[in-house]
């Protein structure tokens, strides 16, 4: 079956910032000829330390970043992310939701326009208002919200709740893939539960399937049927979460999940 999407030797390289004039300019590697998929209704987790490239593989997936060598398909065919037309297209079945829920939401939008202006753009036809408003209600609804809260604005609410509004505005569309970024790192552990178990639902409802970008190993185990490790630019293992929890091939993924503190009851 052919992938969702598929990462075929992707590399990326950045410039360091602060070069000296006259000198080589560094460069720094973020991904190395990076190879993996995502299956149509699949979650896969991306896990590995700060730095490793998982967000730069988040952000080349939805053309933020160039690669410098390999490709990027949707369904088998290469994404041109230069072709605006194909770019909206794809746009209304990929979508992201951030690691800031505060930073994600413009301050001068109330919830309800947040999730509505994501209808009207990536809509295929023109929304009536009075529909409109009933759908925004329902993606409220469905993330836990109650529609009154469409009024308020994001200082008005708390951080789980402002996510919750960002999920609801990437979903409105019924997209094909949710890509989160560390989408649940900026929340208190029980809201953490609270908005990952929703992710959960929401995909098993629309089968849609999600990139889920995490350091929380506790958190993609829990979400996540496949898991790839990243380190430093490079895939180093990948396979289903009880391969990677129980029985890891590679020396870091080991010493990843060894670095996972144990609580102690006492």
């Amino acid at each position: 079956m052919t992938p969702l999407l598929e990462f075929d030797g992707v590399s990326v390289r950045y410039a360091v910032p602060g070069a000296v004039a006259g000198k080589r300019r560094r460069t720094l590697d973020a991904l190395l000829d990076v190879s993996l998929d995502v299956p149509e209704g699949g979650r896969l987790g991306v896990v590995g330390e700060s730095g490793s490239g998982k967000s730069t593989l988040a952000r080349v997936a939805l053309g933020f970043v160039p690669a410098r060598s390999g490709c990027v398909r949707w369904c088998g065919r290469e994404i041109a992310y230069g072709d605006r037309a194909a770019l909206r297209t794809l746009r209304r079945q990929m979508q992201v939701v951030f690691q800031d829920p505060f930073g994600s939401l413009d301050p001068r939008m109330t919830a309800g326009e947040a999730v509505a202006e994501a209808l009207h753009a990536l809509a295929v036809e023109r929304v009536p208002a009075a529909e409109a408003r009933e759908r925004v209600a329902g993606a409220l609804e469905e993330v836990g919200l109650a529609p009154a809260l469409a009024d308020r604005y994001p200082h008005e609410l708390s951080g789980g709740q402002c996510q919750r509004v960002a999920i609801a505005r990437a979903t409105i569309v019924r997209p094909r893939l949710l890509i989160c970024d560390e989408a649940v790192s900026a929340l208190d552990v029980s809201v953490q539960a609270q908005v990952v178990n929703l992710l959960r639902d929401l995909s098993e409802r629309h089968r849609m399937a999600l990139l889920f970008i995490s350091h929380n190993l506790a958190v993609v185990r829990h979400l996540c049927d496949e898991i790839a490790v990243l380190c430093q630019g490079r895939l180093v293992e990948r396979g289903d979460r009880r391969q990677i929890f129980e029985a890891p091939q590679d020396l870091y993924t080991r010493a990843l999940l060894a670095a996972v503190p144990e609580p102690l009851p006492r």
